[in-house]
């Protein structure tokens, strides 16, 4: 017997076929329309489901939820973050959906990524995100590329550069509220609020530096103030304030005295340095070239728009040190101690409190995770790597003591910020 094609009924057609059915019965009907009149019974035991769904679909597949109280107190969760405006990502739903089986004894539930989109989709659920601006190319940016690439490699060889002496350096803008850009929230509605202080257009500048070896210099903060702040700042720190809250000749000065020269062997300047660097104005200038060649540096300028292909902390560093301090702000935003004004109005961290998330931030990139920033950029090799004898042994002690390093999972969410070379600062209307 030929086997025959099964047809497939979207709801508004079951639907109709209902209707027909209640008026001349359910044999008169399928004869009408040409099905068998077991699919009309099992049709109008489905109509309340039927009428719900979209006049479209012609099946409803996927299976129910295995642990339905799991899933319900996931709703709630959901529901009450959201409420309270705190952004809810993807990976902060598997770790409270594992933490919820552990305490309902589940033993074989994983949270996975599977799981989780089924439950979004079961729930009415999604994953609300914001637009970025990602940094264009040049159209001759792979010669460009190449150039920078030979420059660096020539300069290490001819001048016995190693790893420890080869730096690169880099301004992370930031605020002093950090929310999440993505969280999930119900379909349909067209505002999707996150709670914070009022702050996260008050911008401050922390300056980023490290070795090809892995080592970290001390960071810089710049806020954007006019005097000092009269507060106690944590130790390993450098605390600066300008106008614009930016890097400019001044601040250059104060980073490469208080920073850079602050390095293994930056004192004495007796060895020969790379400093990597991007093509923004205040890194540039003949004052500034004239200060790092008087440290027995040479200078390397990262070509305008290449940044993410050429600048190790854009590469490796700046996403997970952001994932840190998102972390810390959260946080503080839900166990801190809060001030608020006369009206109502949460005050934002304060700078001690900015300056020790920065330094937390920090301490938590991994040696490792630096030296492929530089290999993966080319800078380095797998032979000039090697004659740092340190390298090797510091980070495989490294990868035994991770525990507080940043999953790959949370790092994935994020994407790493490049800055233009020609930003000369924050606007005037970011408010202190």
């Amino acid at each position: 017997m030929p086997k025959t094609r099964r047809q497939a009924y979207d709801a508004a057609y079951k639907l109709a076929a209902i209707d027909l059915a209640v008026e001349k019965g359910n044999r008169a009907a399928a004869q009408q329309i040409g099905v068998n009149e077991s699919m009309i019974r099992r049709w109008r035991k489905q109509r309340g489901e039927l009428v719900k769904c979209k006049k479209s679909t012609k099946a409803f597949r996927g299976c129910k939820a295995r642990w339905p109280q799991l899933e319900n107190e996931m709703e709630d969760w959901v529901n009450t973050q959201r409420a309270d405006g705190r952004g809810v990502s993807t990976v902060q739903l598997r770790l409270k959906a594992r933490t919820i089986a552990t305490r309902l004894k589940i033993d074989d539930f994983k949270g996975g990524q599977s799981w989780c989109c089924r439950f979004l989709r079961r729930k009415g659920l999604s994953l609300r995100a914001r637009t970025t601006l990602c940094q264009q190319l040049p159209p001759d940016f792979q010669e460009k590329m190449m150039s920078f690439r030979n420059y660096a490699q020539e300069q290490v060889a001819e001048n016995l550069i190693g790893p420890q002496n080869i730096i690169n350096m880099d301004e992370v803008p930031l605020t002093f509220d950090l929310p999440l850009t993505r969280t999930v929230n119900k379909k349909g509605e067209s505002s999707v609020a996150l709670k914070t202080t009022g702050h996260e257009k008050t911008h401050f500048t922390c300056v980023l530096s490290c070795t090809a070896s892995g080592e970290k210099l001390p960071p810089m903060v710049i806020f954007k103030r006019i005097t000092m702040p009269k507060e106690k700042f944590p130790r390993g720190i450098v605390v600066q304030v300008n106008k614009k809250g930016w890097m400019d000749e001044k601040m250059m000065d104060t980073w490469l005295t208080e920073c850079y020269g602050k390095r293994p062997g930056g004192f004495f300047r007796r060895t020969k340095a790379l400093l990597v660097m991007d093509s923004m104005r205040a890194h540039i200038t003949e004052k500034v070239k004239k200060s790092v060649t008087a440290t027995n540096s040479i200078i390397a300028i990262i070509p305008g728009g290449t940044t993410k292909y050429l600048q190790p902390l854009d590469i490796s560093v700046n996403r997970p040190f952001k994932v840190v301090m998102r972390d810390e702000w959260e946080r503080w935003m839900v166990d801190g101690e809060k001030s608020f004004t006369k009206t109502g109005r949460m005050r934002r961290a304060t700078f001690a409190d900015v300056c020790q998330w920065v330094l937390k931030a920090w301490d938590a990139v991994k040696k490792s995770t630096i030296i492929n920033g530089f290999r993966k950029a080319e800078i380095i090799t797998g032979a000039d790597d090697a004659t740092d004898n340190t390298t090797a042994t510091d980070s495989e002690a490294e990868s035994d003591t991770s525990g507080d390093s940043v999953p790959e999972a949370i790092l994935n969410l994020f994407i790493s910020d490049t800055e233009e070379s020609d930003f000369s600062g924050f606007s005037a209307s970011d408010v202190e």
